[in-house]
């Protein structure tokens, strides 16, 4: 009976060791920070000026947002507040997909390339499901360069001003992620 009571025990022990361990690596590492930063994107799309454009959709159907299979590009200028005259740190680049067939999702790709202040020639990578029929909406960051390198975490969209007879929107991006520190070298 000894030997059994004790390979059980030391079973047991090994696998207390490997969920502990398993579960170490999702603890912050001491090298690592949480970062929260809050940015607005200005998004028009139609007229001159636009920075959203439909470039391809299925053959006999309207280009629009809830028209499943249709791709748009982005190009929005992001900036420090909802004023168009607040300081321009980037742009916002990337594609958006109608995937739903009831038209509800869009699937987004999109870079925030940033061009100004402390974060110039760094990118974060945002990726995932935006459920357009509702004003917050939450996407994974998935990565990022320069001082972003490693970046993970989520993006928050919330559209906090809409002009339907513009169709101009300001949308607030709040980005929680954790960083590596000392990521760029």
């Amino acid at each position: 009976m000894a030997p059994s009571f004790m390979s059980f025990t030391t079973f047991l022990l090994i696998i207390s060791i490997i969920v502990t361990q398993s579960k170490g690596d999702e603890v912050d590492k001491p090298n690592q920070s949480q970062t929260t930063l809050v940015f607005y994107l200005h998004d028009v799309t139609t007229g001159p000026n636009a920075t959203v454009a439909p470039v391809i959709g299925l053959t006999g159907k309207v280009w629009s947002y809830t028209t499943f299979g249709t791709i748009f590009v982005v190009d929005d200028p992001v900036h420090l507040s909802p004023s168009i005259s607040s300081t321009q740190v980037g742009r916002a680049q990337g594609l958006l997909t109608a995937s739903a067939l009831d038209g509800s999702n869009v699937n987004v790709v999109l870079s925030v390339v940033f061009n100004n202040l402390q974060y110039s020639g760094s990118t974060i990578e945002i990726q995932g499901v935006s459920r357009q029929r509702e004003n917050y909406r939450e996407l994974s960051v998935v990565s990022g360069t320069g001082k972003f390198r490693y970046a993970r975490g989520f993006a928050s969209f919330e559209t906090s001003f809409y002009d339907a007879a513009t169709t101009r929107s300001i949308i607030r991006l709040t980005l929680n992620m954790i960083l590596e520190e000392n990521g760029e070298k």
